[in-house]
Parts: C-alpha cells; sequence; structure tokens
C-alpha cells in the first residue's frame, strides 16, 4: 500500500495564495485532491493522471492548480483568492494500479483511489 503524506497546510487570509504538496511513498498514477469542511461531506477538488490530464471541480477552475513531479511522487495544489469557504482538511488520494479511469469524471469519485493520506488543514479567516 503507497503512503501519502500532505504538507503546507496552515492559516492565511481571504485572498492569500497557499501551496499544499503531498509525497507518495511509491510510484502512485493519478493522484487527487478532496477536501472536507466542518460538517461536511467530503468533495472533489482536482485530479491530474500521470501524464498530466487534469479535471477540476466545476466551483474551483481558475483559482485552484494542480500539478505533479513525478521523478519525487510529489502532487502539488496551488490555491489562489483564496476564501474563508476554501477552509477545510485537504486529503490527497492516489491511484496506484490504473493510471486512466474508463471515464474522466471517475477521477472525481472517492472510490477511484485506493490510498489517502491523513489530511493538511486550510484555515482561511476573513
Amino acid at each position: 500500500q503507497v503512503q501519502l503524506v500532505e504538507s503546507g497546510g496552515g492559516l492565511v487570509q481571504a485572498g492569500d495564495s497557499l501551496r499544499v504538496s503531498c509525497v507518495a511513498s511509491g510510484r502512485t498514477f493519478s493522484m487527487g485532491w478532496f477536501r472536507q469542511a466542518p460538517g461536511k461531506q467530503r468533495e472533489f477538488v482536482a485530479a491530474s493522471t500521470s501524464s498530466g490530464s487534469t479535471l477540476y471541480a466545476d466551483s474551483l477552475k481558475g483559482r485552484f492548480t494542480i500539478s505533479r513531479d513525478n521523478a519525487k511522487n510529489t502532487v502539488f495544489l496551488q490555491m489562489d483568492s483564496l476564501k474563508p469557504d476554501d477552509t477545510a482538511v485537504y486529503y490527497c488520494a492516489g491511484n496506484s494500479r490504473v493510471d486512466y479511469p474508463i471515464a474522466t469524471i471517475d477521477l472525481s469519485r472517492r472510490w477511484f483511489y485506493n490510498s489517502w493520506g491523513q489530511g493538511t488543514q486550510v484555515t482561511v479567516s476573513s
């Protein structure tokens, strides 16, 4: 089982930018980010296949950018123009079995991933 470790969370002000990172202990194909705010369900943020194909939650397009360094088994999430509603625990997810899903939308499904990190807290103050 591949282990995923997130880092880079913290407390920022509205309008600030923040980048969170996730390092995998082994080779991981598709990787994604999800988030969970207090009292809410975990929701999809962004995902990337190993070749760089990406998928974003519609509401976050233009503010969040996912990228990866395959040589370092690392995926990043750059978050710009942060809002208080972005406050959540951000989780990294990885699929070490299959790179390309049957349907692109599967990249946004929790069941597509077989490894999860412990999460990193991002808090945006107003």
